[in-house]
C-alpha cells in the first residue's frame, strides 16, 4: 500500500504539490490524473524517494521508499522509458538492473517474454520505437515481480495490441492483491481500467473516491427518448410536469434529464404516448473530468483556432499565406501571377531578402542571368515587368512555388518552394 500525509513540495516560491493526503489500497487499480503540471509527476517521484518532501510524508508498504530492504522485490516503476542507456542492447540494460537489485539473470530472458521483446533483445535500446522503449521500460519496473506496481502514462506510443496487453497485466496484477498506481492522460483507457481515482490540480486534492461514484457525481447522465412527431410536444409537457427536463435534439429525439428511464415509460404509457426509442445514456469520465478540473488547468491552449490567424491559414504561417488549393483575392495593390489556372499570387511585400536564395541584387527570383534588368522602381513582387525584353515567366504554381525559370524552350524546369519547411516529425 501506498500511503501519502499532508505531502508538500515547494520549489522557492511554487508550490508544486500542496498538502496531499491518499492511500493507494491493494488488491485495486488506482487511477492518478490531473492535467499537466498538477504536480502528479512530483508526487510519483517523491514517492520512489528522488524527490524529499517540503512536509509530510510518503510510505510504501508502511515506510519511506529508501528506508526499504528490497525496494526492487517491494516496488517497481515506469517514470520515463527513456530512462535506459542508448548504447547498451535491451538486455544488457535490463541485466544491470537486476545485478543492482541481486535478481537472478533469468529474470531478465523472463520480463523480456513477458512484455514481447525476446526476439530483440540483443538490439541497442536507442535504436527503439516509442513502443518498443515503452514496453522496455514495463520490463524494469516488473524486473523485482513488485507488491506494488506505479506506472506513468504506460500506454504512450503503443499500438492497439500492446494497450490491451497493459490493460489485462494492470487488471492481473491487481486481481493477484497487489497495490497498482497508474497515471494516465487517456480518460477512455481509464476507465476501462481504474477502480478508484485520486485527482489532484494545481497540487491540490480534487477528488479521491471510486470510479463510479465520480462519474456520477461530476457528470450527466441522460435519457435518449424518441416519440411519433405529432405526440412529441405533449410528451415534453407530461415530463416537464414530473419534474423532468426535455429538450429538442436536432433529429427530433428528446434528451430527458431529471427522470429514470422507467419513470419515463410509465408517464408515456399513462397518457397514451407511444414511444419509439428510450435509452439511457451513461455519462462518461472525460465528462466528468473536464468538468471537475475545467478551473484547475495552469496551461490552457486558444480555442477553437490560433490568435490572429486567417481563414486557409497553418500555424505557423504569416498572413496572407494559405493551404494549397486555397483560393483567395491578392492583398490591395498586389497583382496575381498570370498564366498557369489556380495559380496565386504572392502578397505585397512579401518576398524573401534580395540574395537570401542565391541571386545577385538586382536580379528577380526565376529570371537567368542577362534575361531582365533589376526590379523597377515602385513595382511589387509578383507584378509582371513593365518591360520591352523578354517577360519572365510568372505562374506560380499551386503551394506558391516560384516562377519556373526561363531555359530551353520544351525543357520541363525544377520548382521550388521557398516556403516549405522541413517537417519536425
Amino acid at each position: 500500500m501506498i500511503e501519502a500525509r499532508g505531502l508538500t513540495k515547494r520549489y522557492g516560491a511554487k508550490t508544486a504539490v500542496d498538502n496531499l493526503s491518499f492511500q493507494v489500497r491493494p488488491g485495486i487499480v488506482t487511477g492518478f490524473l490531473g492535467p499537466n503540471g498538477s504536480g502528479k509527476s512530483t508526487t510519483m517521484r517523491m514517492i520512489l524517494g528522488l524527490d524529499s518532501p517540503s512536509s509530510g510524508s510518503v510510505t510504501v508498504g508502511g515506510q519511506p521508499f529508501k528506508q526499504l530492504a528490497n525496494p526492487a522485490r517491494t516496488l517497481g516503476a515506469l517514470l520515463d522509458a527513456k530512462s535506459m542507456h542508448p548504447g547498451r542492447s535491451a538486455r544488457s540494460n535490463l541485466l544491470s538492473l537486476a545485478r543492482l537489485a541481486g535478481l537472478p539473470s533469468r529474470r531478465v530472458d523472463e520480463v523480456l517474454a513477458q512484455v514481447g521483446l525476446q526476439e530483440v533483445g540483443g538490439r541497442r535500446a536507442g535504436g527503439f520505437s516509442l513502443g518498443m522503449g515503452q514496453r522496455l521500460g514495463i520490463a524494469a519496473a516488473l524486473l523485482g515481480d513488485p507488491q506494488v506496481l506505479m506506472l506513468d502514462e504506460p500506454v504512450n506510443g503503443l499500438d492497439p495490441e500492446g494497450v490491451l496487453w497493459v490493460r489485462q497485466l494492470i487488471r492481473s496484477w491487481a486481481s493477484e492483491g497487489r497495490t497498482v498506481f497508474v497515471s494516465s492522460h487517456l480518460m477512455s483507457e481509464m476507465a476501462l481500467t481504474a477502480d478508484h481515482l485520486v485527482i489532484i490540480g494545481q497540487g491540490k486534492m480534487l477528488a479521491d473516491m471510486s470510479l463510479q461514484g465520480f462519474i456520477q457525481q461530476y457528470s450527466s447522465g441522460y435519457v435518449g427518448v424518441r416519440t411519433p412527431p405529432e405526440d412529441s410536444a405533449r410528451l415534453v409537457g407530461v415530463l416537464s410536469a414530473a419534474g423532468g427536463n426535455a429538450q429538442p435534439n436536432p433529429d427530433g429525439s428528446l434528451k430527458v434529464t431529471g427522470l429514470e428511464a422507467n419513470r419515463i415509460s410509465e408517464l408515456a404509457h399513462a397518457q397514451g404516448i407511444r414511444l419509439l426509442e428510450l435509452s439511457p445514456q451513461q455519462a462518461s469520465l472525460e465528462e466528468a473530468y473536464m468538468r471537475m478540473t475545467q478551473h484547475a488547468v495552469e496551461y490552457r491552449a486558444s480555442a477553437p483556432g490560433y490568435p490572429g490567424m486567417q481563414p486557409g491559414m497553418q500555424p505557423g504561417m504569416q498572413a496572407g499565406m494559405q493551404q494549397q488549393g486555397m483560393q483567395t483575392p491578392p492583398p490591395v495593390g498586389a497583382q496575381p501571377f498570370p498564366g498557369a489556372p489556380g495559380a496565386q499570387g504572392a502578397p505585397a511585400g512579401y518576398g524573401p531578402t534580395p540574395g537570401a536564395y542565391g541571386p545577385p541584387p538586382g536580379q528577380q527570383f526565376g529570371q537567368q542571368f542577362g534575361q531582365q534588368p533589376a526590379q523597377q522602381p515602385g513595382q511589387q513582387f509578383g507584378q509582371p515587368m513593365q518591360s520591352a525584353q523578354a517577360p519572365v515567366a510568372q505562374a506560380a504554381p499551386p503551394g506558391y512555388g516560384f516562377p519556373p525559370a526561363a531555359g530551353v524552350p520544351g525543357q520541363p524546369q525544377q520548382q521550388v518552394n521557398p516556403y516549405a519547411t522541413k517537417s519536425e516529425g
